[in-house]
């Protein structure tokens, strides 16, 4: 059997997605800059992307800048916005538990002289809102906080946190990483006080090399890319059309019968909870991290567990002779040596910082993968704790 439980580093692309990603590639491959009919119809995916997701964030169509994926998304919302208001002010905050594509953009603007500053998260991986807004003054110009954390599934209160950086300081933006967020959750970002939203097609059942950064109307960013003017000007570079359409099929899909599907998602990981805790019972010293009494407060497709005295890497390798893959933290780092910055933010033990593993589901995911995975797991980490070096 095959357990797939990695979907918060990429998902399978939906039969959907593929069939007008194909279309698209071997039918209607114009340039959508040619004016011919063949670069019309190619430009016509383009404008059918930016209006499906236009209208399920409930915003204006100009407003949707599509990029390479969420890396781009976030680099040209935090450098490109800094950028454009320097005059206003050199001040820029982020959480201590923010994705690498988000961490060091934030490195690189601070070598270019802006002053960063980074609140702290509680226990369970939430942003400590009182220290933001002691954080923000006169010169902050911007705020980027992610919405669910891809490393332990935690979830931060956008509204509020909307809230406190507009009341403090009504000219601050505020940066919204959504790419674990967009297809679990109803974000419409005018209501919830959004400056600019980043999402990225793999991570819904689309596909990879692919995203979208929502820029509210008047917001300025200053472009990372130059040279045809695609995009309003914003990303030039020949769009990439097959991806752009798989992108819009994937929103499309992912929000049709929405609430059932996250119901399903949130029973999984309440499967796969009570299993670990009864393994726990069994085996002893496994830990689930970030997770508060209500579930619902906790995203609904990411469980992050240490299983004490067993290298995550080790684990990893085991699980995956199963056939059953897995994570040892964000897929964009994983593969770098080095501590999860989010496992060392919310305090996790030494003994456990190494020894941690990313469980992620999706609407794709059975119950037969989860009661697998717990029974392999049961057998596993007792042989490896064996052979754990002291």
């Amino acid at each position: 059997m095959e357990a797939y439980l990695d979907n918060a580093a990429t998902t399978r692309v939906n039969e959907s997605v593929k069939n007008i990603m194909v279309k698209a590639l071997i039918e209607d491959y114009g340039n959508p800059s040619s004016l011919h009919v063949k670069g019309l119809e190619a430009e016509r995916y383009i404008r059918n992307a930016r209006e499906i997701i236009a209208k399920q964030l409930k915003v204006e169509e100009k407003e949707i800048i599509f990029t390479s994926g969420g890396t781009e998304s976030n680099n040209l919302a935090i450098i490109g916005s800094a950028l454009s208001n320097k005059r206003a002010g050199n001040h820029i905050i982020a959480s201590s538990t923010e994705h690498p594509s988000v961490y060091n953009a934030m490195g690189y603007l601070k070598e270019l002289g802006f002053d960063i500053s980074y609140t702290p998260v509680d226990s369970y991986g939430r942003i400590d809102i009182e220290e933001l807004e002691k954080l923000i003054n006169e010169n902050t110009i911007l705020v980027s906080i992610m919405y669910v954390n891809n490393e332990i599934g935690s979830v931060n209160d956008i509204n509020q946190i909307a809230k406190v950086i507009k009341e403090k300081n009504p000219s601050t933006l505020f940066h919204v990483d959504g790419i674990q967020a967009i297809g679990k959750y109803e974000i419409y970002p005018k209501r919830q006080g959004i400056d600019l939203l980043s999402i990225s097609g793999h991570k819904i059942h689309g596909p990879k090399g692919v995203g979208a950064l929502y820029v509210r109307d008047r917001v300025k960013v200053s472009p990372l890319l130059y040279g045809g003017g695609q995009e309003s000007k914003m990303r030039s570079g020949t769009e990439n059309v097959p991806g752009i359409a798989g992108l819009g099929q994937a929103i499309s899909d992912i929000y049709e019968n929405h609430t059932e599907k996250i119901e399903t998602m949130y029973r999984l990981k309440q499967e796969f909870i009570d299993g670990i805790n009864k393994l726990n019972e069994t085996i002893g010293d496994v830990y689930v991290n970030g997770l508060v009494d209500d579930l619902r407060e906790t995203a609904p497709h990411i469980v992050s567990v240490s299983f004490k005295g067993v290298l995550a890497e080790v684990l990893l390798h085991a699980l995956e002779d199963k056939g059953i893959y897995v994570s040892s933290g964000s897929a964009c780092s994983s593969n770098q040596p080095g501590i999860s910055g989010t496992l060392k933010a919310i305090g996790l033990g030494q003994d456990l910082l190494s020894s941690t593993i990313r469980f992620s589901f999706s609407v794709n995911t059975s119950f037969e993968e989860i009661k697998y995975t717990l029974e392999e797991l049961e057998k596993i980490v007792p042989i490896l704790r064996r052979y754990q070096p002291h």
